[in-house]
């Protein structure tokens, strides 16, 4: 086979797995689903979930810490900066049944909001979808769609867990006799399985037990979190 014909049969081969190469990127990209809440009343005021299926989510949330927080300086005053940022690992459990309860509403490509009159305001909630092939996303107040219900309570769930975990970090740092009254109401909702991901805070949980400075009762009530989550 001539040298030139073997030349021309390589370029037109690279041409064409280099034409490939986009839309094979983008089949093995991750699919995600995405979650948001604006409700100016309630605390944390705004927060978004993002969770790829391959578990590497991000949570971001602003607004007051608590009711007790000073509202008018909380965005100047280092010790009231309430943003909050977190990368964590979504449990594969968590994390099937977040994409089967997606899958069941449709990937939210139509609306899911019920319209439904007279009823109270509980938040501006935003769900979506993106994978390679569609992508969806609604905003709703209250839907009667049991898979976007069940979905709405996970990610709040979530959410709270999230939290939870964003004020511990801020009582270890600056109030840590406030640390045992926190770790002492996750402790009862762990109880009746109202959290959920508790692996995704065990970075600060780790941190109160390992200092000697915070109270043993409190120190217990981190390690006994743990290990009601199965991570001890």
């Amino acid at each position: 086979m001539p040298r030139s014909f073997q030349m021309i049969c390589l370029l037109m081969f690279s041409s064409i797995v280099f034409s490939l190469t986009p839309a094979y990127s983008q089949a093995e990209a991750p699919a995600v689903v995405t979650f948001s809440l604006d409700f100016p009343t309630s605390q944390p005021e705004h927060y978004s979930i993002r969770v790829p299926s391959d578990g590497a989510a991000r949570y971001q949330s602003s607004g007051r810490l608590s009711a007790d927080s000073d509202e008018t300086n909380s965005r100047d005053n280092d010790n009231d900066n309430n943003s909050f940022d977190l990368d964590f690992t979504v449990a594969a459990g968590t994390r099937q049944k977040i994409f089967q309860l997606a899958a069941k509403a449709g990937y939210f490509q139509k609306d899911v909001d019920s319209h439904h009159k007279n009823l109270a305001f509980t938040g501006k909630k935003t769900l979506g979808y993106k994978d390679a092939r569609r992508s969806g996303e609604s905003t709703y107040n209250y839907s009667t769609n049991p898979a976007v219900q069940d979905l709405t309570s996970l990610m709040q769930s979530l959410s709270s867990t999230l939290e939870f975990g964003h004020r511990l970090q801020y009582d270890h740092h600056y109030q840590k006799l406030a640390l045992d009254e926190e770790l002492k109401r996750m402790e009862e909702l762990a109880l009746t399985n109202q959290l959920i991901e508790v692996t995704a805070i065990q970075p600060i949980l780790d941190q109160i037990i390992a200092d000697q400075s915070v109270i043993n009762v409190t120190r217990a009530r981190a390690q006994r979190l743990l290990e009601h989550a199965g991570v001890r």
